[in-house]
């Protein structure tokens, strides 16, 4: 469904702030994974989403897309084909438009291809969305979307981002900026639509416990590398202590990042 192979990326190349990013990564994900992702600062995380979205070109390697050979594409033109939701809340919607309105847009890019005036079944449609998140949103749908808290506001992302059924989704530590309970309510809305539409998805996030517990593989990267890939029953059985020793292994080296939650 996705294939990343032999992708090389270095920043700054020839000067004395070079940075090899990714180097010679290949992951190849199947179609309805839910890939989560850790890895400590520097690792090539959002390198590798970046990468995948087409924000920059790559200087070796391919990316393919459900067949689609999309190394080349431009960013908007793979924009059709893959959801991407940020760490702030802040991003991804129009503040001063309302809960409707932005889903409107967001529903006339997937579906038409532009801007449209919505119609009572489009609302309809909205409402019924929304009523699914239980967060009282439905009946909220003229508030501007500048006025809603941290976690409403990226139910609503999430919901723009998944309305035209991406082929790929790409959670870039959607829940960091969230409070315990708000991100764990998030990830639990995440969850429930990536399964109702087989979105193929691959989530960033710091907390090793969620990491292993959400979706059906986890990755871990080192120094632009996919070090550890870890599925199934191997997975099922994995603790945080294990991870760490398997990453020490791979690594030669201590996991030191303030971020990454280990309890």
């Amino acid at each position: 469904m996705l294939r990343l192979d032999n992708i090389h990326k270095t920043f700054e190349k020839g000067t004395i702030g070079e940075k090899k990013a990714l180097r010679g990564l290949d992951l190849h994900l199947k179609e309805g994974d839910f890939v989560t992702i850790v890895g400590s600062n520097g690792a090539g995380k959002s390198t590798l989403f970046n990468t995948i979205g087409g924000k920059f070109p790559v200087d070796e390697g391919s990316v393919k897309l459900d067949g689609e050979d999309i190394t080349h594409l431009p960013e908007h033109i793979r924009a059709q084909g893959i959801g991407r939701l940020m760490q702030d809340p802040l991003k991804g919607t129009a503040p001063s438009l309302t809960i409707q309105e932005n889903l409107a847009l967001a529903y006339g890019k997937k579906s038409r291809g532009g801007i449209f005036a919505t119609n009572k079944r489009d609302v309809d449609h909205f409402r019924d969305m929304l009523s699914t998140l239980d967060l009282g949103l439905e009946d909220r749908m003229k508030t501007p979307v500048g006025n809603l808290s941290g976690g409403q506001r990226q139910a609503v992302t999430l919901l723009m981002c998944t309305i035209g059924s991406p082929k790929l989704l790409l959670l870039d530590e959607h829940t960091a900026a969230l409070d315990p309970v708000n991100a764990q309510k998030i990830v639990g809305i995440t969850e429930r639509i990536v399964r109702e539409k087989k979105i193929t998805t691959m989530m960033i996030t710091h907390d090793i416990k969620m990491a292993l517990s959400v979706g059906n593989r986890t990755i871990m990267m080192d120094d632009g590398r996919v070090i550890l890939d870890i599925q199934g029953q191997e997975r099922e059985n994995m603790t945080l202590e294990s991870l760490m020793e398997s990453y020490r292994d791979k690594s030669k080296k201590m996991l030191i990042d303030d971020r990454i939650l280990l309890s």
